[in-house]
């Protein structure tokens, strides 16, 4: 029979490595983020599997720190527009942003190989982990940031020449 002691031990280097993965991303500090997440797992006392529930209690507390993250105030963001400067409403506002998104979606297929796949697995709304994509691609889980990288690289390349070009 494992005791409580037993697991928080055979638990730490696990979680120790989840909150640096995910920590960074956050721009949170990892110690902060593990502290955080033992205090979870040790108020919760849920049935189930260690290690999933080390992995999404991490990722909870990711998203709870990205909620409380307080936003400075800024009074020159608020000052009035230069006279004679247009000023967009809210409508031609969502507009534009909606037709940055179909462009960036549009060049994102034109990327070579499995790029497309990937990056559209990335900004997925679910929020998945580097283990769920790599699971849905059939790729390494290693290979995931490096190939995520030249794909973006490439996909700069892509937004830049088209910027560029008339």
């Amino acid at each position: 029979m494992t005791t409580q002691s037993d697991l928080l031990t055979r638990l730490a280097p696990l979680l120790k490595a989840e909150c640096a993965a995910e920590a960074h991303s956050a721009g949170l500090d990892a110690a902060d983020l593990e502290q955080s997440v033992w205090v979870r797992l040790l108020s919760e006392r849920r049935a189930g599997e260690p290690a999933a529930r080390l992995a999404a209690a991490v990722r909870a507390e990711v998203r709870a720190a990205l909620r409380r993250r307080e936003v400075l105030y800024d009074p020159t963001a608020e000052a009035a527009p230069a006279p004679g400067a247009r000023v967009d409403s809210g409508v031609e506002q969502a507009v534009l942003a909606a037709e940055s998104r179909r462009e960036l979606r549009a060049a994102i297929r034109r990327l070579p190989g499995r790029c497309p796949r990937l990056i559209f697995a990335l900004l997925s709304g679910h929020d998945p982990t580097y283990r769920e994509i790599a699971g849905k691609l059939g790729m390494s889980q290693g290979s995931l940031g490096p190939v995520r990288s030249r794909c973006l690289g490439c996909l700069r390349r892509m937004l830049m020449a088209e910027i560029a070009a008339p």
